[in-house]
């Protein structure tokens, strides 16, 4: 697909904008946006989070999982994608995978396993 309006402006309005659509369930839309963002500005851990975020909804898994994996290479203990990443690991088939993600995301929030 070409070029929109959703992909010019500056990177404030398209942060903006992808928030927006990511809001409104539009998560293909968002994605577009977010990829510019992220390319531009790829330490931007928000962008990128919300990238991952719009490619789980989307049902984008190993999409969303090569964007989790980025996040925690450069922070490890970025609580929010370690949970997706183990979450995106169960839809994705992965369970034995993900459970260390989960456990650790769990310990990170505070969460007491179960007796």
């Amino acid at each position: 697909m070409s070029d929109t309006y959703y992909e010019f402006g500056t990177a404030a309005e398209r942060w903006d904008r992808a928030q927006f659509f990511f809001d409104s369930k539009e998560y293909g839309t968002a994605v577009r946006i977010l990829r510019g963002l992220v390319a531009e500005h790829p330490e931007q851990t928000a962008q990128r989070l919300l990238l991952a975020r719009a490619y789980y909804h989307s049902a984008q898994l190993s999409r969303a999982e090569t964007e989790l994996l980025a996040i925690l290479e450069r922070d490890p203990v970025e609580h929010y994608a370690r949970l997706m990443l183990g979450r995106t690991l169960e839809r994705l088939g992965r369970k034995d995978e993900a459970a260390p993600h989960l456990r650790l995301a769990a310990a990170m929030a505070g969460e007491l396993p179960d007796a």
